[in-house]
């Protein structure tokens, strides 16, 4: 067997008996990352995206929301079908932030210096910034307003 990326290729635990089969030693065996265990259809991993509106920017007419909401559902639906959507969803501005410091206690509200958030957002894994784009734009179609897109930082972790 050849070698990827330095490691000699293989199998991992789960599918031990092809591993014995080859009679590669444990050593050598390549074990699936925590990433690949989890998304076994991923190719590669993908920036996600942070597409997102303030609840101000949504100044729509309380008749046109019925067809807002349809059409932003659609859109999420479209997002989940091709495979892109991670997860979203509109801040409930009836409950209000609180701030948990690292002992555990609480503070009602947010940062006192920062400005609220609020409105609704979404994140998506895409391949490109262009893809991402395009994605905003059908949300800004269907929500009837501007969206803002934000990349997320690479995390191995995350």
């Amino acid at each position: 067997m050849g070698e990827t990326n330095g490691n000699v290729a293989g199998t991992c635990r789960c599918q031990r008996q092809v591993s014995q089969a080859a009679e590669l030693p444990e050593s050598q065996v390549r074990h699936r990352t925590y990433r690949e265990a989890q998304t076994p259809y991923r190719k590669k991993i993908m920036t996600k995206y942070l597409i997102s509106f303030p609840s101000a920017a949504m100044q729509v007419p309380a008749n046109e929301m019925e067809a807002v909401s349809e059409d932003s559902h659609a859109a999420i639906r479209q997002a989940k079908e091709a495979g892109v959507y991670v997860f979203g969803g509109g801040i409930d501005e009836s409950v209000p932030p609180v701030l948990v410091s690292a002992d555990g206690t609480t503070a009602q509200g947010g940062y006192p210096w920062a400005p609220p958030i609020n409105g609704g957002f979404a994140v998506f894994e895409v391949p490109t910034r262009e893809e991402a784009i395009a994605w905003a734009a059908r949300l800004a179609r269907a929500c009837r307003c501007d969206q803002e897109l934000r990349v997320f930082g690479f995390d191995p972790e995350s």
